[in-house]
This record gives C-alpha cells, sequence and structure tokens, in this order.
C-alpha cells in the first residue's frame, strides 16, 4: 500500500468513525448473544434454492447466517454476484464440502457465552468501519470471524425467509500469548456492489481450537443518547 492509500484509507476511517459518533452507536452491547448458530450454504449455481419454500429457519435464541459460495459456472451463474470465497473457507473450516446446491450446518455455543464485542459505524464511500473483541478470553488459541450481514426481509428479492446474507468477512486467529487477556482487531470492510447499506450489520463468532462455538454476537443501532 502506498503513501496516497494509506492516506485514503485513514481518512475513510477517521470519517467513519466521527458519523458513527454524531448520527448511532451500532454495537452488540445490551443485545442478548444467541445460544446456536444456523449456518445455510447456497451454491451461486442454485438460484432456486434461495427460493426454496423449504429453507431451514432458525429456532428460538437462533442466528442464521447466509453463505453464497462460488459455484461451477463462474461469473455465469446466477448468484454468482452475491457469491464470496469466505464462504470456500467458512466450509472448510467447518469440514464440509462445497454444495452443489444447498446445505446447512445447526450448532449450538458452548458453556457461558465468551464475552464477545462487536461494532460498526455507518457506510461512507463505500466501506464500514467494524470490529471485534474478545475481553478475557484466556488462554485460546481462538478462532474468530467478523461478518458484514445483509438483513433480506422474508418477502423482499424472492427469499421466502429473513436472511443474513454475508457480504464480507474476517478471518483471525487469536494465539496464545503470555499477558494478552484481551483480543482486538478494527478493519474498513468493503461494501460489495448490489448491497443495500441501510441494511447491513456486523456478526461476529469466535471458536475455541477444537471448532466449537464459544460466542456470538450481533450489532444493533441505536439513536444518539437512547440506550438500547
Amino acid at each position: 500500500m502506498n503513501d496516497a492509500s494509506r492516506s485514503a484509507l485513514a481518512a475513510v476511517l477517521l470519517a467513519l468513525a466521527a458519523g458513527a459518533a454524531a448520527q448511532s452507536a451500532c454495537s452488540s452491547d445490551g443485545v442478548p448473544p444467541p445460544a446456536a448458530l444456523l449456518e445455510r450454504f447456497i451454491s451461486a449455481d442454485c438460484e432456486g434454492c434461495w427460493t426454496d419454500l423449504k429453507s431451514p429457519e432458525p429456532g428460538p435464541a437462533e442466528l442464521a447466517l447466509d453463505w453464497i459460495v462460488p459455484g461451477s459456472r463462474g461469473e455465469d451463474a446466477p448468484l454468482s454476484a452475491a457469491a464470496r470465497d469466505e464462504g470456500l473457507a467458512r466450509l472448510a473450516a467447518l469440514g464440509r464440502a462445497v454444495p452443489t446446491h444447498d446445505d446447512w450446518s445447526q450448532r449450538r455455543r458452548q458453556g457461558r457465552p465468551a464475552p464477545l464485542r462487536v461494532a460498526h459505524g455507518l457506510p461512507l464511500n463505500g466501506y464500514v468501519g467494524a470490529s471485534i473483541e474478545l475481553r478475557d478470553g484466556g488462554s485460546g488459541p481462538w478462532r474468530a470471524w467478523l461478518l458484514l450481514v445483509e438483513t433480506v426481509p422474508a418477502g423482499s428479492e424472492r427469499t421466502p425467509v429473513e436472511r443474513n446474507l454475508v457480504r464480507n468477512a474476517l478471518h483471525l486467529r487469536w494465539d496464545v500469548r503470555s499477558g494478552q487477556s484481551k483480543r482486538f482487531e478494527s478493519r474498513p470492510m468493503n461494501i460489495p456492489e448490489g448491497a443495500r447499506p441501510e441494511r447491513l450489520r456486523v456478526v461476529g463468532l469466535v471458536e475455541d481450537g477444537r471448532g466449537r462455538i464459544m460466542g456470538i454476537a450481533q450489532s444493533r443501532c441505536t439513536a444518539p443518547g437512547r440506550k438500547g
């Protein structure tokens, strides 16, 4: 990254932070952490999977995430515009094969929820500033995911169920370090073409070294001067 790019990135981050402070607060503070996670994977080749009336839906206190993964038809696939290579990395992390149509995974959070926090600023110039933090995480090691998701209401864009479509993803590994009890990462996340900025928020996941879900967090925006 050259000096001009660094300066532009710094300007975006400062503007995002200033805008968020002035207009709204978007974080997982005060939001009950989900107790389970439903991850739905759809091949970009399978347009009918997006409109399937039999798509699994989340249960009580369960969060659903939707990943569209690249298909065999590449850019000619009907859902290719929303496909993310990070979906392939997520499938690999779960030890699951890339679906030719669709697939899903349901897992419960283990034990007491880990002290996980996520936050984000307002969309600006095609980016959203987002962060993930694990407080008092213990020895670890941890594997964390910070996800920029677009919440698509049921009945919108031909989906029969509400979807939290993963639009961007950051995969982190927090290894054991002596005296380090807090893990934190903050990044500007690109908003892909076609995403509606007003429907974006962030979700955070943290898993232990055995791949068990130890923490789930999702953001919610509140107006200035209001709590929760």
